[in-house]
């Protein structure tokens, strides 16, 4: 299989210009009307804050600011490396919320049940379970994908006027655009980054380090954020993954 990583930076770049052009192009009323649709209503049962339901959870550049500020133990490098140089240093588009050890892969944050910073959740956690951006179905079938977790959790009664509806909308497509654009920056700071210090991505250097890690030898990553890289080592169980 080919992986991501194997395709030209160049050829990624004008797949997500093209991708951040079509989100533009998204009517906020098709959104809020399928908004009102849904009727989702959230009975915080908090299965959306953990991994064993969700995945990581990526943040923007903003949001790394924010917790920074509120507790730094909470961030780790996201998952999935985009690069590895013929060196063997990793590099990836951003910073991932740190789970709990807990079964479940609760979020650094969530106790009891309840997070204990909800007034100053994150840009993901303000939208979810709305979404905007094309992905693959079951079926294989690309297409726009608008809500996660269909029927999976929270209640399907409310009724969401369409002030609210458009509002959710707006703060979504905002997101979605803000979360390209890093992606985008990401791609274009790494094809200089690489090219001024003589680095290239080695799909084999990317496999033998993978495994290494595996086994809970140590791996230097580097963390791009706020048009720059951070430099971490981790090994296997600092990481909550």
């Amino acid at each position: 299989m080919i992986t991501v990583s194997l395709v030209p930076i160049p050829l990624r770049i004008t797949a997500l210009v093209q991708e951040r052009n079509s989100l533009f192009e998204y009517p906020h009323e098709q959104l809020a009307g399928i908004i009102r649709e849904i009727k989702f209503h959230c009975t915080c049962c908090a299965r959306c804050c953990t991994r064993a339901f969700n995945g990581h959870v990526f943040l923007l550049d903003r949001d790394v600011a924010a917790v920074k500020k509120i507790d730094p133990d909470a961030l780790e490098p996201a998952p999935d490396p985009e690069f590895c140089d013929q060196n063997g240093t990793f590099y990836v588009s951003g910073y991932a919320l740190r789970a709990k050890g807990d079964d479940a892969g609760s979020c650094w944050f969530l106790e009891n049940g309840r997070c204990r910073i909800y007034d100053n959740r994150f840009s993901i956690c303000r939208i979810y379970p709305y979404m905007l951006h094309r992905e693959p179905d079951a079926w294989g079938t690309v297409d726009w994908r608008q809500i996660s977790g269909l029927e999976q959790h929270g209640e399907y009664d409310a009724e969401i006027s369409e002030d609210e509806a458009m509002a959710i909308a707006r703060e979504t497509k905002e997101y979605e655009d803000a979360f390209l654009a890093q992606e985008i920056a990401f791609l274009e700071y790494m094809k200089e980054y690489f090219t001024q210090n003589h680095l290239k991505h080695v799909q084999k250097v990317y496999d033998d380090r993978m495994r290494a890690f595996s086994r809970g030898y140590p791996v230097r990553i580097m963390v791009f954020c706020d048009g720059g890289l951070e430099e971490h080592t981790i090994r296997r169980e600092e990481t909550s993954r």
